[in-house]
């Protein structure tokens, strides 16, 4: 059975973690994180959250760490197979990426965790 996209980024954090300790920097662990702007909420915390700063095609993850080329990754997941990007995510994903950021499209864990690795080898 296919994995759900909740599912394959769950997977991903795990394998990140994994990835920066046996490479000798655990360090950069509280630098990936999930920005849980998606969902099905009720109208009184949508319009509460929207308030707060909430914006429509926020990628789901960042990793706040630098390179010598980007100031830092955005990646947004979907299921291996299934789940479109969204007009407005394309729109975020152009814009942030004019800023100087690596933005991606991640299909699945396996493919986040390559983007990952690549990121932090510089290779993007």
């Amino acid at each position: 059975m296919a994995k759900s996209e909740h599912q394959e980024q769950v997977a991903f954090i795990h394998a990140a973690k994994k990835y920066l300790v046996a490479t000798g920097n655990e360090y950069m662990k509280p630098l990936l994180f999930a920005i849980p702007n998606g969902g099905k909420r009720d109208q009184r915390t949508a319009a509460s959250l929207k308030m707060e700063g909430v914006r429509a095609g926020v990628p789901d993850l960042f990793f706040a760490k630098p390179t010598k080329s980007a100031y830092g990754l955005f990646i947004e997941m979907k299921k291996v197979v299934g789940g479109a990007v969204s007009k407005d995510q394309k729109k975020m994903l152009e814009a942030l990426e004019d800023e100087g950021y690596v933005c991606r499209v991640a299909r699945g864990g396996d493919q986040a965790i390559q983007i990952f690795k690549d990121y932090i080898e510089d290779r993007i």
